[in-house]
């Protein structure tokens, strides 16, 4: 790190794609020879795939996909990268980007990556392999934005910030989302607020654990840690888990901190037989269809999330048109919707 602040890898020049002819070089083999092998189509020793395999994965090689048919260096092809396709939010925030990059003559391809680093490098070796010039990523870690920087890809950080290399991002305030969402309930009365949220160290979480912890400050009251339960994502004990935050820390009101742990809650609070809000109080973040259409309606944190998408598309079209202009991170705002499921608290303090 210099004493700038900024890493060599920040200041390093965009690298140039690894060749066949480099492979073959470095193995001491023909390019027809490393052809073969990297294919697996055509006869070569053992030795020598195994040779030349070591070599394409010491040297980072990346297979040009489009090679065959295209000669230019990138296409108009804008990768994206999401943590869980089977979200609604994800999905709209998809929606949107595709839209927006639509109306700029790109087209997006879509891959999910499950929340897990390794398939999130995965996509962005795929996007590489496409000559996609930007790619739009809800990043999981670091190490898919910093493969993309090194081969001079235009990156872009949605809904969280991971990156440790300088990228453009658009974010939502999460701190002023989940403090407006637990001062609301301890506005009501509620002192003993259960927070679920996703036991990850991304700046959403993190942020949405902050503002709860700055409401209950704000307002003087204490905060009982063993009402704060983390739970992992896809965790086949989370609806469990919550089930035992009901009975042993017997909150008064349940703030959760996405969508899928606010329907998880939801669940758990109609199987036990509790009523919204007369024996408890349920808030969620992020406004889906499904929390209008129960009853009552559920009390949100709404996310901008269609203009979350647009933006980031922006940002990358701007990069695109102008490479070396600053990163810049853009942070919208949420609002509090207050509908049916929160109200007064009943139970004595």
């Amino acid at each position: 790190m210099s004493s700038d602040g900024i890493s060599q890898i920040d200041r390093a020049e965009p690298i140039r794609p690894v060749t066949l002819a480099d492979i073959a070089r470095e193995a001491g083999t023909s390019a027809s020879t490393a052809s073969r092998a990297i294919s697996g189509r055509g006869y070569v020793s053992a030795d020598a795939r195994a040779r030349l395999l070591e070599v394409a994965e010491r040297l980072g090689y990346v297979p040009n996909a489009s090679a065959r048919t295209l000669k230019q260096k990138t296409s108009r092809v804008i990768g994206v990268v999401v943590s869980d396709l089977g979200n609604q939010f994800y999905g709209r925030l998809a929606a949107a980007i595709e839209e927006t990059l639509r109306e700029a003559d790109y087209q997006m391809v879509l891959i999910g990556d499950n929340s897990e680093s390794a398939e999130e490098v995965a996509g962005a070796r795929t996007f590489l392999a496409m000559r996609a010039p930007g790619v739009i990523m809800t990043p999981v870690g670091d190490e898919a934005s910093l493969l993309l920087a090194r081969h001079g890809v235009g990156v872009v950080e949605v809904d969280r910030r991971l990156s440790s290399v300088p990228c453009d991002a658009v974010v939502i305030d999460n701190e002023r989302g989940a403090r407006d969402a637990t001062a609301h309930l301890l506005a009501l009365g509620h002192l003993r607020v259960g927070l679920l949220v996703a036991d990850t160290n991304w700046t959403s979480d993190a942020g949405r654990l902050q503002g709860f912890r700055e409401a209950h400050e704000q307002a003087g009251a204490p905060i009982d840690d063993s009402l704060i339960v983390r739970i992992g994502f896809h965790a086949r004990d989370a609806e469990a888990r919550i089930a035992a935050l009901l009975a042993a820390g017997r909150p008064t009101a349940i703030f959760a901190a996405n969508n899928l742990l606010a329907e998880q809650a939801w669940h758990v609070i109609r199987h036990q037989g509790l009523r919204l809000p007369d024996d408890i109080s349920l808030v969620g973040f992020d406004d889906v269809p499904w929390m209008e259409m129960v009853s009552p309606a559920i009390t949100v944190v709404a996310q901008p999330t269609d203009e979350l998408g647009r933006r980031a598309a922006r940002l990358l079209l701007r990069r695109l048109a102008d490479p070396t202009c600053e990163p810049a991170v853009e942070r919208l705002e949420p609002t509090l919707v207050v509908r049916g499921s929160t109200g007064p608290t009943s139970a004595p303090e």
